[in-house]
């Protein structure tokens, strides 16, 4: 079993999900930056890219696929995730990660897009545990010395943990992140982490030095660290709580002012037209709807950010609002 960088994290470790359209170069970039990664107290311990499809990175087509796995030596350690539904793909897509210069590579067994799962990737492989066995094996052959994870859910549409996760550590991946809802659930109920506690037991009982991360509503670094104490987990991965709130990952607790928050707003929107040029700009209004609430005006000056094209816009907006406020 490669562990590589997994295993030199003190326990328990904090880590950035995955998630398509929001954790891009130039977010990543934010909160490294405000969340003081690599600094004592700061985070987080690692960071992940959106994912990519294993397949059309070994297509002709993916100089513009790859435009999503940039990172900088800022984020690291930085693991790439990929989806996929046949094993034939993922020893050249892991080894082409590795050429990248990855930390390490996950599988995402756990996406309910129906596009995805067409593919017969994402969820659709826990219905599918041999085959999801093999894309496993066959990218922990092409990855070499870079860890290979894996993250996924409870089961597909009931909680049938007990049997798809002893699949999965039968072939000793570094990590397994457990989203801990079933594909049919969505994210329509809250997060059971009873089933996390569950799968550190089953890992426990095999006798499996896979690490478990636990992943679903959590609010902020002392919640992570509560579930983290409760069930177990080796690690902790904190998702929608980051919008808006790039400090998520300070262990002191932080809350900006309204201008300071608006400002890093337009900082992260630099970053975005800098980086992100092959994305619409329609893909930072989630962001503004996050970064702008809670203050007197927050709703107008909302609305006039929706109608904004680029990130001078943005700036004149932000400038013309706070200087209302004095």
């Amino acid at each position: 079993m490669q562990m590589g960088f997994w295993e030199k994290l003190k326990k328990p470790f904090f880590v950035l999900a995955p998630m398509a359209d929001v954790t891009d170069i130039a977010f990543r970039s934010i909160i490294a930056k405000y969340s003081k990664h690599g600094e004592p107290h700061g985070g987080p311990d690692v960071f992940w890219t959106e994912f990519v499809s294993c397949k059309g990175l070994l297509s002709p087509g993916r100089e513009h696929l790859q435009k999503d796995l940039a990172y900088s030596d800022s984020e690291r350690p930085i693991v790439a995730q990929v989806f996929g539904g046949d094993p034939e793909y993922f020893f050249e897509c892991a080894r082409f990660i590795h050429s990248l210069g990855f930390d390490g590579i996950d599988i995402n067994m756990g996406c309910p897009d129906r596009s995805v799962e067409k593919q017969g990737a994402g969820a659709a492989l826990i219905k599918d545990p041999q085959r999801a066995r093999e894309i496993i094996r066959a990218c922990k052959e092409g990855a070499g010395d870079m860890p290979v994870s894996v993250k996924t859910r409870i089961g597909y549409n009931r909680d049938e943990l007990d049997t798809w996760l002893p699949e999965i550590l039968a072939e000793e991946p570094a990590v397994v992140t457990i989203h801990a809802r079933t594909r049919k659930e969505m994210s329509k109920v809250p997060a059971r982490w009873e089933a996390v506690t569950r799968a550190v037991a089953i890992r426990d009982s095999l006798g499996s030095a896979t690490l478990i991360i636990g992943n679903g509503d959590v609010r902020d670094k002392a919640d992570a660290r509560h579930k983290a104490d409760e069930s177990g987990a080796d690690g902790v991965m904190l998702g929608r709580a980051v919008f808006g709130n790039p400090w998520l990952f300070l262990d002191t607790p932080y809350v900006p002012t309204t201008e300071e928050r608006l400002k890093v707003m337009v900082e992260h929107t630099r970053l975005f037209e800098k980086y992100c040029r092959h994305k619409n700009f329609a893909v930072m209004k989630k962001h503004y709807t996050a970064y702008v609430r809670g203050f007197d005006g927050a709703k107008e000056l909302r609305m006039e950010l929706m109608r904004a094209s680029g990130a001078d816009e943005v700036e004149r907006t932000v400038a013309r609002f706070l200087k209302t406020r004095k």
